[in-house]
């Protein structure tokens, strides 16, 4: 009798351990404060926090199937439920949060939150038992994966911030479009409706003639603002959304002109700047779009001779009539090329130069014809770029610069020839800078800072050197300028001043994002708006970082340049732009 029972105690289940849950709660704590804390106590930490939410996910599963002390069943079936549910949601994300952070958004937010809700179901279901903790797994694995399906996003801002809204909601584009219906024009097809000639402004001259200004070195020079902004203030003039884009603006007498998205048509449009009242439009049934920095045209018209110049997101160069609107001529610069659309779209902005019209579509350079649009010629210099040509003279000759993959070019405006090129391999968003001795200061991408290299040409033709390379300033697609031996530009979020003689720094301050700003270079002032949109005023000066002054402009993420004119000061985002009084200097 005794050994029966013996037998039959020794042939019970052995009792299940209770789950080993602490370390799996103190790896999410952990995951959370260094993917989503670290960041905002450590600047420049971004990276290390993404990566930090990764591992940490990583760390979830090892702690599961190691040390958790849960059924080997439930061990397997968790983690292949994840890996499922981490695949296949994608396929019905929206677009936007699809293929965002080249497909990576959803993973960096997804894994983090799957982890806590993991983490959270097995201290909840503990107790549970049977089918009920299986199916309560099952729907937080699918919950906590799936929810992102709910979402979309209007794009990302340099801290990997996501405007996420409900995948239903009507985006500010849609409101637009709704609003534009009844909105009034001037268009080029009514011809009872004139513009009144005190607005045309001068026919042939252009307070700004397009992108970053005469020279496209982002300078205004001559004009002297008032620096203390809490005795006169930017005073606000008018305000009116606009469609997505990352155009900047283009000045003539009281008209500007900005290219943006108007739903499934690319628009040109005019403006008028005293009032922010529409002028006329122009429309192309064309439409680039990419998550990362949504729809809408990157390039800035251009203004010569009563003409305005553009360059769209698809390769579209149009030529219009700077009052009315109407085509002159027009051609499709990707076609023309055989170029393929690059990745974040075509975003030169035209060059103008004597009785050519010159654009890039992305690596290449093409010249127009002014008065018929035939092409005069193409050089094929590299592949994808994002940089616009950029005309200099070096040793006292006439070129075109051009920054592209393959490192910086130049051509001979004449026929396209390349005169001299310094490799260096990158994605360059950014204009090279001309300094008063000839040298240049060239980037190649957001990692690898800047260079500063020397040109001349001797008895065997045009040679480069390399003077200093520095890791100080680091610019995306935010511009510097060189000012009084200095160049000022942004490194990472962060405004920054180095030294032009060795690429030395001299101060770092002020997180501004992908902000741009432009140069007072009479007063010593550089004019910066953020990528929240505020409008800031910094001293131009070598020795310390100084913020005079700081005023919210606009909201939304904001990566177009500023425009000063005069005393009137143009920004704008995706979503809106805004015209400022800014207050004068006085004698």
């Amino acid at each position: 009798m005794l050994t029966k029972r013996k037998e039959k105690r020794s042939s019970d289940p052995t009792p299940q351990k209770p789950l080993r849950l602490l370390p799996g709660i103190i790896i999410v704590i952990l995951q959370w404060l260094v993917r989503f804390g670290l960041p905002v106590v450590v600047p420049g930490a971004l990276l290390i926090g993404v990566f930090g939410g990764v591992v940490g996910g990583l760390a979830v599963v090892v702690w599961w199937v190691f040390f958790s002390r849960a059924p080997l069943a439930e061990k397997l079936g968790a983690i292949a439920l994840m890996i499922a549910a981490l695949l296949a949601t994608p396929y019905i994300l929206h677009e936007s949060i699809a293929t965002a952070g080249m497909g990576m958004l959803f993973y960096i937010y997804a894994i983090p939150i799957l982890s806590i809700a993991f983490v959270a179901w097995a201290v909840v279901s503990r107790r549970m038992i049977g089918r009920l903790r299986w199916v309560t797994m099952a729907l937080t694995i699918l919950i906590a994966c799936g929810v992102w399906a709910l979402f979309r996003t209007g794009g990302m801002t340099n801290d990997l911030d996501s405007d996420f809204a409900w995948r239903w909601a009507e985006t500010p584009e849609e409101r637009l479009l709704a609003q534009s219906e009844s909105e009034p024009l001037t268009l080029p097809s009514d011809p009872a409706a004139e513009v009144p000639e005190s607005e045309m402004g001068s026919v042939t001259g252009a307070d700004w003639p397009g992108f970053r200004g005469p020279e496209r070195d982002g300078i205004v020079r001559g004009d002297r603002i008032a620096a203390d902004w809490s005795a006169s203030p930017p005073t606000e003039l008018w305000r009116r959304p606009v469609g997505p884009g990352w155009s900047s603006f283009a000045v003539r007498g009281n008209l500007f002109f900005t290219q943006e998205q108007r739903g499934e048509e690319e628009a040109v449009a005019c403006y008028n700047l005293t009032t922010g009242e529409p002028v006329w439009r122009h429309l192309d049934t064309a439409r680039f779009w990419e998550s990362n920095g949504g729809a809408g045209p990157r390039g800035t018209p251009t203004l010569s001779g009563g003409r305005v110049y553009t360059f769209g997101g698809t390769g579209i160069l149009n030529v219009l009539d700077a009052d009315d609107g109407s085509v002159i001529w027009s051609r499709n610069a990707a076609s023309d090329t055989d170029t393929k659309v690059p990745m974040w779209g075509f975003a030169s902005s035209p060059l103008v130069l004597d009785d050519m019209v010159i654009v890039a579509p992305a690596g290449s350079l093409i010249a127009y014809d002014l008065t018929t649009g035939a092409p005069r010629w193409f050089n094929s210099a590299g592949s994808e770029c994002y940089s616009s040509p950029h005309l200099v003279q070096i040793d006292g000759i006439a070129q075109i610069l051009l920054l592209n993959e393959a490192g910086a070019n130049s051509f001979a405006p004449a026929d396209g020839t390349l005169l001299w090129e310094f490799p260096w391999p990158g994605h360059p968003i950014v204009q090279p800078a001309l300094a008063a001795d000839g040298n240049l200061l060239i980037s190649a991408d957001e990692k690898s800072g800047v260079r500063r290299i020397a040109v001349s040409l001797g008895p065997g033709g045009w040679t480069t050197e390399e003077l200093w390379a520095s890791v100080r300033l680091k610019p995306y697609f935010n511009d510097s300028v060189i000012h009084n031996g200095d160049v000022y530009g942004f490194d990472g979020p962060f405004l920054a001043c180095i030294d032009f003689e060795d690429g030395t720094r001299k101060w770092k301050g002020g997180k501004y994002g992908r902000g741009q700003f432009v140069l007072l270079a009479d007063q010593d002032l550089l004019l910066v708006l953020s990528e929240k949109g505020d409008l800031a005023l910094v001293e131009a000066a070598p020795d310390q970082f100084t913020e005079l002054a700081r005023f919210p402009a606009i909201k939304g993420k904001t990566w177009n340049h500023p425009v000063l004119v005069g005393d009137i000061l143009l920004v704008r985002n995706s979503q809106e732009m805004a015209a400022f009084r800014l207050p004068l200097e006085t004698e």
